[in-house]
């Protein structure tokens, strides 16, 4: 069963609507702050799996949506980058960045090992580490493709896209409890920001911790917002051309995004600021409709089909996430409300993809309160860094004895 484009965009809708209703009505979605795209697309994902187990029916969604909208939603985080301000927030990025990274050899370790001890091919543990949960499913495809080609590792695509596909359904079901349960080490404290906390109760309508508020905008501001964020995709899209195949190529949307922090601070400089209402709103639409869109078109069956020690591999990554989250990125980032924010931001990429980390944020800080340092840290770590940084660890791990 063929669903096409606009077909597609009805599902993706519903799912929003779904997700919303499932929080709304089920106390459990609620304390553990899951993502309302989360909660809808997994419902979706479970049915389309339900047609092809039991009705022998596979749904096929049409994607072509899903790369523009991941686009859109990066330059959006590009043009709310205010370079002044994440000066600012340098030594927790310096910080941040340095264990997110420790994470990366953590989980590639862990992969390592564990797929020894299987007597299987460690390059299967490399693909269950960093590849393919830090990396998602774009890095993990393309490790996959090199690790077929030139180590002559069988399959390694199809396990790559699985293992993405785990940790991006896991990275969204892990950030809320995790959070959770930070709150109460804590206690009842949060952001000075909290509404009813004792603090300013006044919520900041240009910020992403809050996609359901409202903002008011103007056609023209809309429109000058589309277009920058139509420069974004164009430019970014031809810049990620120009260095594939070199030793700086990057994923288009680390370019698109790159290209929306030049252009909003550019355009700061001249006085003429970006509409950060319109920003704010089209980057939320963006990313909650990819995020429904991602998660409704999981092949769930690949899991199914997961051998014992890569299913065993990704069962201890998580087990590691969730460690690691509440003893090293909790207590590293200051074991305040901006850390939990920040840690579930973590859990999020450090499983799935940034998308997923930014959803978490949001449930989190519209539970709790504003953290306007973890919205500002976690983005350009996640989107941006870690990409470089994943690249070069992998690369060097390739280099040890037991891949020759």
């Amino acid at each position: 069963m063929n669903v096409k484009v606009y077909g597609t965009l009805v599902v993706a809708s519903l799912v929003l609507l779904v997700g919303q209703w499932l929080v709304a009505a089920v106390p459990i979605l609620r304390k553990w702050t899951i993502p309302e795209p989360v909660a809808g697309g997994i419902v979706a994902a479970l049915i389309v799996f339900g047609l092809h187990s039991f009705a022998h029916t596979d749904v096929v969604f049409a994607t072509s949506l899903q790369a523009p909208l991941m686009q859109a939603f990066f330059a959006t985080i590009g043009l709310n980058a205010n370079l002044a301000n994440l000066k600012h927030g340098g030594p927790v990025l310096v910080r941040f960045l340095a264990v997110v990274v420790a994470l990366l050899v953590l989980q590639n370790v862990l992969g390592i090992a564990l797929a020894m001890a299987f007597g299987v091919d460690p390059l299967f543990g490399l693909l269950g580490g960093s590849v393919s949960l830090a990396g998602g499913h774009g890095t993990g495809a393309a490790w996959g493709a090199v690790f077929t080609e030139h180590h002559g590792l069988q399959s390694a695509t199809e396990a790559a896209i699985a293992c993405a596909t785990f940790g991006l359904i896991m990275g969204g079901i892990l950030g809320g409890p995790v959070a959770q349960h930070l709150m109460k080490r804590i206690g009842a404290q949060a952001g000075a920001d909290t509404p009813g906390a004792g603090g300013a109760a006044t919520p900041d309508p240009y910020a992403f911790e809050e996609p359901k508020a409202e903002q008011p905008t103007t056609p023209g501001a809309f429109i000058n917002t589309l277009t920058l964020i139509a420069i974004s995709l164009a430019v970014g899209e031809a810049l990620s051309g120009l260095i594939a195949g070199t030793a700086f190529e990057l994923p288009a949307f680390v370019c698109v995004l790159f290209v929306g922090v030049l252009l909003a601070n550019g355009l700061a400089l001249i006085g003429r600021p970006v509409a950060e209402h319109a920003v704010a709103l089209i980057g939320n639409v963006s990313l909650a409709l990819f995020l429904a869109m991602a998660l409704m078109t999981l092949r769930l069956w690949d899991l199914a089909a997961l051998a014992l020690p890569v299913f065993t591999i990704l069962a201890a990554q998580t087990l590691l996430m969730v460690v690691y989250a509440i003893f090293v990125t909790f207590r590293a980032m200051g074991a305040n409300y901006d850390a939990v924010v920040l840690t579930a931001g973590h859990c999020g990429f450090g499983l799935g993809a940034t998308p997923t980390a930014i959803a978490n944020m949001q449930a989190v800080t519209a539970r709790f309160g504003h953290s306007h340092l973890a919205f500002l840290v976690v983005p350009m770590v996640a989107a941006f860094f870690i990409d470089i940084a994943n690249a070069i660890t992998i690369k060097l791990f390739l280099m040890l004895p037991i891949f020759h």
